[in-house]
C-alpha cells in the first residue's frame, strides 16, 4: 500500500503542480468541449452534463430530472438493462448518474486502450441518443424512490432542509422539492418529454481527462453527442433569486432529542466577484471545522454542539449561505443566540490576522490534493466548463487565494451577509422558545 501510494504521488504530483493546458473547441452540433491530457495512466475519464437538473423541471413534477437521469440505463433501443450493465462489466468501465439543481449527466471512467475505449464510448452515445425509460423500469424505481422519500420524511434533517429551501428561496426554481405525491405522479410522457428539452447537443458540455489525444478527443465528443435530439429552442437561464426582504423564523414539532436547526439566506453564484472573499472569510467564520470560529465559540467555549459549521452553495444563480447545527431541544435558544452573537461580530470586525494567516496556509496547502487524481481534476475541470468560468480559474486558484485581505473580506461580508434578513429553521427545538 506505501509503495502503490508513492506511486500516485509520483504520477499526479507534477501535473497538480503544473499549469494545466486545458484544450476548448465546440462540436459541429455545437457542444463545449474540454479536453485534459494526462498519459500517467492507460485511463480516461469523460464527463457530459447539460441543464437538466432539479430545477429545469419546469412545470413538470418535482423529481422527473432525477429519475431521467438515472434511467438512462434502464435501456436502450438495442439493449435491455441487464445488457447494459453487462456490456459495463465486460470493459470494466464504470458509469455513473449526477444530478443536482443546476445540472444532470453522466461520468464514465474507462480504460483507454482501444478495445475498452470504443466499447464504452459505443455503449455511452447509445444510452444518450436513444434512451427508452421502460414502463416496467419507470415503475419499479418510482416506487423504489416514493420509499425512501417516505422514510426520509420521517427524519428531521429532511424537515429543516425542505423549510429551509423554501424560506430562502421561495417560489424560485431552488426551492423545489420531490415528494410522494410529486413522485408519484411523473409519468413516461414526463421523462420522454424532459429528455428531448434538456439533453440537447448544443447545451452539452463534454469534459475529457486521461489518456487521450486531440484528434482522438474530437472523435469522441462527435460520437457522444451526434446520437441527441434535436429539439426545440428552450431556455438556457434561470430567473434571478430575490434577495429576502426580511427575518424570518419557523420551528417545526419533532420528537427527536436533538435539535437541527438552520440559518441563513441567498448568497452567491458562480464566478461571483465577490468568491474568494466570500470563500476564505467563510473558512475562518465557520467552514474550517475545528479551526473556524463558529466551533471555538459554539463546541469549545460552550459545548452546546458537536458540530456547527457554515457555507456557501454557489449556483448558476445564487446558492444559499447556510449555517448549520445540531443541540440539545433545552439549549436551542443559547445556541441561536451564541450563533447570532457570532456572526454580528464577524461582520463588524472581520477576522483577525492570525485566522486569515491560518486560513490561508490550510487552503494552499490542501489545494493540491483536491487535483491529485485524474477523477478530481476532472471534478474541478467539469465545474469551470459547465458554469463558464475562466480558462485559468484553477491555474489561478491558489493566487487568488493568497490575495484576500482582511478588509476584502470585512468588505464582502457586510455587503452580502444581512442578519436582519436571514431565515431560521428549527427542527424538534423548544417550541415555546421567542
Amino acid at each position: 500500500m506505501r509503495l502503490l501510494f508513492a506511486l500516485c504521488i509520483a504520477l499526479f504530483a507534477p501535473l497538480a503542480q503544473a499549469t494545466l493546458p486545458i484544450q476548448h473547441w465546440q462540436t459541429a452540433r455545437g457542444a463545449q468541449v474540454y479536453l485534459l491530457e494526462n498519459r500517467a495512466l492507460p485511463m480516461l475519464d469523460v464527463s457530459i452534463q447539460f441543464r437538466a437538473g432539479h430545477a429545469w423541471e419546469d412545470k413538470r413534477p418535482a423529481g422527473t430530472a432525477s429519475l431521467t437521469a438515472h434511467l438512462f440505463s434502464a435501456g436502450t433501443a438495442d439493449l435491455s438493462e441487464q445488457q447494459i450493465s453487462d456490456r459495463l462489466a465486460d470493459s470494466g468501465a464504470q458509469l455513473s448518474p449526477t444530478v443536482d439543481d443546476d445540472l444532470a449527466g453522466f461520468n464514465l471512467r474507462t480504460l483507454s486502450s482501444a478495445d475498452e475505449l470504443a466499447s464504452s464510448a459505443t455503449l455511452l452515445a447509445a444510452l444518450l441518443a436513444t434512451p427508452q425509460f421502460p414502463e416496467t423500469i419507470l415503475e419499479r424505481e418510482r416506487a423504489r424512490t416514493i420509499s425512501g422519500l417516505k422514510e426520509a420524511e420521517t427524519k428531521p434533517e429532511t424537515l429543516a432542509e425542505r423549510a429551509f429551501s423554501a424560506a430562502v428561496f421561495g417560489t424560485h426554481p431552488y426551492a423545489r422539492d420531490a415528494d410522494v405525491a410529486s413522485v408519484t405522479s411523473i409519468t413516461r410522457d414526463d421523462l420522454v418529454a424532459f429528455y428531448k428539452d434538456r439533453y440537447r447537443a448544443d447545451g452539452a458540455v463534454v469534459v475529457m481527462v486521461g489518456d487521450i489525444d486531440r484528434a482522438g478527443a474530437e472523435a469522441l465528443a462527435e460520437r457522444l453527442t451526434a446520437g441527441l435530439p434535436a429539439g426545440r429552442p428552450v431556455p438556457w437561464s434561470l430567473p434571478a433569486v430575490a434577495p429576502l426582504a426580511a427575518a424570518s423564523e419557523a420551528r417545526i414539532a419533532h420528537p427527536a432529542t436533538q435539535a437541527h436547526i438552520m440559518v441563513g439566506q441567498p448568497g452567491m453564484k458562480r464566478g461571483d466577484p465577490d468568491y474568494f472573499p466570500l470563500f476564505v472569510g467563510n473558512y475562518i467564520f465557520g467552514g474550517g471545522g475545528f479551526v473556524s470560529r463558529m466551533t471555538d465559540e459554539v463546541r469549545q467555549k460552550r459545548g452546546l454542539a458537536y458540530s456547527v459549521y457554515s457555507y456557501f452553495l454557489p449556483r448558476l444563480e445564487y446558492g444559499p449561505l447556510m449555517i448549520g447545527l445540531q443541540t440539545k431541544r433545552e439549549s436551542t435558544g443559547e445556541a441561536l443566540a451564541v450563533v447570532r452573537q457570532t456572526l454580528s461580530k464577524f461582520l463588524a470586525e472581520g477576522p483577525t490576522a492570525a485566522e486569515l494567516k491560518a486560513a490561508k496556509s490550510n487552503l494552499v496547502d490542501g489545494f493540491p490534493l483536491r487535483i491529485e487524481n485524474n477523477r478530481k481534476i476532472l471534478d474541478y475541470v467539469a465545474m469551470v466548463a459547465f458554469y463558464q468560468l475562466p480558462a485559468t480559474y484553477i491555474d489561478d486558484f491558489i493566487r487568488n487565494i493568497e490575495g484576500v485581505t482582511i478588509e476584502q473580506i470585512r468588505d464582502a461580508f457586510r455587503r452580502r451577509v444581512d442578519p436582519g434578513r436571514m431565515a431560521t429553521v428549527v427542527v424538534a427545538g423548544d417550541q415555546a422558545s421567542p
